[in-house]
């Protein structure tokens, strides 16, 4: 077998995709996972509570 150009853009054509598809579900399921509610949540307020800070 000889690695040369065309065997890389094949192997990135057909394990790049599902590579892809691993990290996207991966970072869905970190994202909607229960534990993290919390975090995103105190995150999301934390923005708008400078912003008022800084209105007064």
């Amino acid at each position: 077998m000889e690695f040369d150009h065309n065997f890389f853009v094949g192997f990135a054509k057909s394990y790049g995709l599902f590579y892809m598809m691993a990290f996207f579900f991966g970072a869905v399921v970190y994202a909607y996972w229960p534990a993290n509610q919390e975090k995103f949540d105190q995150a999301a307020k934390s923005i708008l509570d400078e912003d008022e800070g800084a209105q007064k």
